[in-house]
């Protein structure tokens, strides 16, 4: 009886359906990815342990995480990097059938790579952390350096696995060395970023839910630098052999999104830092004069306009070469169907318009619970982005960004109360917040729109699973929705004693998405794509997904859609 409940302790619902998760990518990888599956299977390990770690001591309670949320460790240490090796999958695949080159794959074997290193770097300081803990204030004894060498060895054995992937793929030595020193820097940005994370936004995450945060922007931000290194690499040398290091060609759409996006993740530390030579300056001329609001806005609408205006525009023509303003070419790229695309803008505006009236009201005099009335903007979402996906799939990537520059623009003039509009969005956000989210963050809305968005913008390049796009809508447009919904009212039987999750609306959400599948196919096929979906394999996906939804207790907005996602890949 004893093993058997400590088996019941180690083994939880979450981590099972993690560790099916894993196990499904790893037994679809082909014998080319045998390091990077090795890697992943590696990662896994280490999550997992120090999630239990966690859990049973308070090695990790210097961290203030969000109340309620378990660790999420293996989650969010596994999630990233097993969508990569997903990816990686599908790019095999297609290498055979000579749909891509291999420079494609080497750069995804890249980019898997700086998640990757990035999660077991984060894994590796919170063990050390854990560590020292669990050592601290007494003598090492011989039981703590055994752990210590354990630790050590695991490493070695990962670092080993990395240089035989990267090896197989490098022409010379110092092409390696590059790739190693690169990859290693990420690792130590992860580091210092979820650091930042978890004490500048105390309470707001959990420790998996920032793992996956930090992952994703060490990502992101050290593709943007790549990319820029790649140009003026190419304009200073006219050589272009390092290009699968610095990145390959992207399109537009996507170099417009990069750019607008991370200037305005950087803004507010800008915006910061240019208040403060202000603060300075007037100190120093009239030491009881201090900016008022209405000063202090103005810095920084001025700010935010330079940036946006000039400085984001410039870079965006140095790396793209443009031929016009970036702006001017978004104009033109709207207006190259223009019946098509501002008809779609214009149904957009009348379901947001009338959505957000209808529930803003609903949530201002109606008893209906919170996280039922944030469902319906889920099948908002279905209702908006669904048409878009099978007949404007290009225009939905370039409107996924501006929607989301101007939530991130929103949610900085919500933070810092910026006049005139701080207050009253503000208060506006505060009607739709839940207990996930805090007075200093509300991020329910960015992981619904991200969640929705990041399958289309993975599936924009080389894409034989006609399914994947749609994952972020399938999973929380449809199946999230129909399981709260029907859980809310049906449900009886609970999948835990603590928990509210229903078996009812679980099968009614994973049902909802089986059948929502099976009117897409169709639609998509009219479209000329060719269909290759397995029926076997999509239930496999649409299982693991609801039960995730089910049994785990941190964003599900963020993780459901990217597991999915890697599952439909396959």
């Amino acid at each position: 009886m004893a093993v058997m409940g400590s088996s019941s302790a180690v083994w939880n619902g979450e981590r099972a359906v993690v560790a099916l998760f894993v196990s499904r990518v790893l037994f679809s990888s082909p014998p080319s990815l045998v390091p990077e599956s090795l890697a992943l299977a590696f990662l896994a390990l280490a999550g997992f342990l120090l999630e239990i770690c966690a859990e049973r001591s308070n090695a990790l309670a210097r961290f203030k995480t969000r109340p309620g949320a378990s660790s999420g460790i293996l989650l969010g240490a596994v999630t990233l990097p097993t969508v990569m090796l997903s990816r990686l999958i599908q790019q095999s695949r297609a290498v055979l059938s000579d749909d891509i080159g291999h420079q494609e794959v080497e750069y995804l074997t890249m980019q898997y790579w700086y998640v990757s290193v990035s999660c077991f770097g984060v894994l590796a300081f919170l063990s050390f952390i854990s560590w020292c803990q669990a050592n601290g204030g007494a003598q090492i004894h011989a039981q703590g350096t055994s752990g210590l060498k354990f630790k050590l060895f695991y490493v070695a054995i990962y670092a080993t696995l990395c240089f035989m992937s990267l090896a197989t793929k490098s022409y010379s030595g110092l092409h390696l060395a590059m790739k190693l020193i690169w990859v290693f820097s990420h690792g130590l940005a992860a580091i210092k970023l979820i650091q930042d994370i978890l004490h500048v936004f105390p309470s707001c995450a959990s420790i998996g839910e920032a793992l996956l945060v930090t992952a994703g922007f060490v990502l992101y931000f050290g593709d943007m630098l790549v990319y820029t290194l790649a140009k003026i690499n190419l304009y200073l040398t006219s050589s272009t052999s390092m290009s699968v290091l610095y990145g390959i060609k992207r399109t537009e759409i996507s170099t417009i999104i990069q750019g607008l996006l991370i200037a305005l993740i950087v803004f507010p530390l800008i915006y910061k830092f240019i208040l403060k030579i202000c603060s300075r300056l007037t100190h120093s001329i009239n030491q009881e004069a201090r900016p008022n609001g209405e000063e202090t806005s103005i810095v920084f609408y001025v700010t935010l306009a330079v940036i946006l205006i000039l400085l984001v525009p410039l870079w965006m023509e140095f790396v793209q070469d443009f031929q016009m303003h970036p702006f001017l070419w978004v104009f033109n790229f709207v207006f190259t169907e223009p019946l098509k695309r501002l008809t779609l803008c214009m149904y957009w505006i009348t379901v947001i318009s009338a959505s957000v009236l209808r529930f803003y009201n609903i949530s201002k005099h109606s008893k209906i619970e919170r996280i039922l009335l944030r469902k319906y903007y889920h099948l908002v979402a279905v209702l908006m982005f669904s048409p878009a996906l099978i007949f404007q799939p290009s225009f939905l990537d370039l409107a996924f960004g501006a929607a989301l520059a101007v939530f991130l623009m929103l949610e900085v003039i919500r933070v810092w109360r910026i006049w005139p509009f701080g207050k009253q969005i503000h208060q506006f956000m505060n009607a739709f917040a839940d207990h996930r989210d805090s007075d200093l963050l509300i991020v329910s809305h960015f992981s619904l729109l991200l969640g929705c968005a990041l399958p289309k913008w993975m599936c924009s390049e080389f894409n034989d699973r006609p399914l994947a796009p749609f994952a972020g809508i399938l999973s929380l447009g449809i199946g999230d929705t129909m399981a709260s919904m029907v859980g809310h009212k049906y449900g009886v039987l609970r999948w835990s004693k603590t928990g509210k999750k229903t078996v009812e609306g679980t099968a009614a959400g994973i049902t909802s998405v089986l059948v929502a599948c099976s009117v897409l196919l169709p639609l998509v096929a009219s479209t000329g794509y060719i269909l290759s979906q397995h029926w076997l394999s999509l239930v496999f996906a649409v299982t693991v997904s609801g039960l995730l939804e089910a049994y785990t207790a941190q964003l599900d907005n963020a993780f459901i859609p990217l597991v999915f996602y890697s599952l439909l890949c396959l």
